[in-house]
């Protein structure tokens, strides 16, 4: 990440940069099946001023086996120039989901090698809270940028090298979703499989990692949330969830804890649990990764 533009920014240091050449806010928002939410008619409801729309739910590489693959290089590249984003240009991304899908976006965009893209922090709930301008409508793309030259995301797991890691043990597995779906026993309630987890993987909800403002922890609370889950920090770790959003989470938060030895399962559990082949833990933990 660049050295001189922050990963994280208030909605404080947003509202006083806002409209600073070169600067692109992207509504990166995206809802479960359930929430029954239109992120687009939204957006164009009230969105913070100058913003333009992601559209998170296009960046999937329907080529890929992978379920929600990540986009592919040429992909994303083609996207962001389609929304007048300049190669290297600063992107502030925000989100109003519950499953903080901003978090998504700056994976697939950090990873791909964009070097000058931030999250804000409490995203739209806590702009909108605070009283600050927002505007209505839909703005007009007149002009594309040219391409970024973006490559292949680095940091991705794919499910051979997470049975491989079963027998190496090489990586710390922790899984974001919330325990009971992690150590039940019943059906899972967003993807409809069975409730389960990667044999020896550990478990950190995403929203532990979120003080009551919506606001990410302290770089000290992340790692000790992370710790009292269990993760040893001087050890490599990739993580894991429903469909690769919120374990993204896991991964931001890590980056602004320091620890960059990380990676994403982007196939999560919507690939692994619905592979009758893949070995499957269920119920109550029995004991934590060797």
């Amino acid at each position: 990440m660049s050295a001189d533009f922050p990963s994280l920014v208030s909605t404080a240091w947003l509202a006083a940069h806002l409209h600073e050449p070169g600067l692109a806010v992207l509504d990166a928002s995206r809802h479960l099946p359930a929430a029954g939410r239109d992120p687009r008619a939204e957006f164009a409801a009230a969105h913070i001023p100058g913003a333009r729309f992601l559209d998170l739910a296009a960046l999937v590489d329907e080529t890929s086996p992978t379920p929600q693959a990540l986009p592919r290089p040429d992909q994303l590249a083609a996207h962001l120039a389609g929304l007048d984003i300049a190669p290297g240009g600063r992107i502030v991304l925000y989100d109003d989901s519950a499953v903080k899908t901003a978090a998504r976006a700056w994976f697939m965009l950090a990873a791909s090698g964009w070097e000058t893209v931030a999250i804000l922090d409490g995203g739209l709930a806590k702009w909108r809270e605070e009283g600050r301008a927002l505007e209505g409508g839909v703005p007009q793309q007149a002009l594309a940028a040219l391409p970024a030259n973006l490559a292949p995301p680095k940091g991705v797991r794919d499910k051979a090298a997470m049975l491989a890691n079963l027998e190496t043990h090489a990586e710390q597995v922790i899984d974001a979703r919330s325990a009971d779906r992690v150590f039940g026993t019943g059906t899972d309630p967003v993807h409809g499989l069975p409730m389960g987890r990667i044999p020896g993987s550990l478990n950190l909800p995403y929203t532990d990692l979120f003080a009551r403002d919506g606001t990410f922890l302290s770089p000290e609370a992340i790692r000790a949330a992370f710790e009292g889950a269990g993760v040893d920090l001087a050890r490599p770790v990739t993580t894991t969830c429903g469909s690769g959003v919120t374990a993204s989470v896991l991964l931001f938060a890590l980056h602004l804890a320091g620890k960059h030895d990380t990676a994403l399962y982007d196939g999560s559990w919507s690939e692994w649990g619905a592979d009758p082949a893949t070995p499957k833990a269920q119920g109550p933990e029995q004991g934590a990764q060797a």
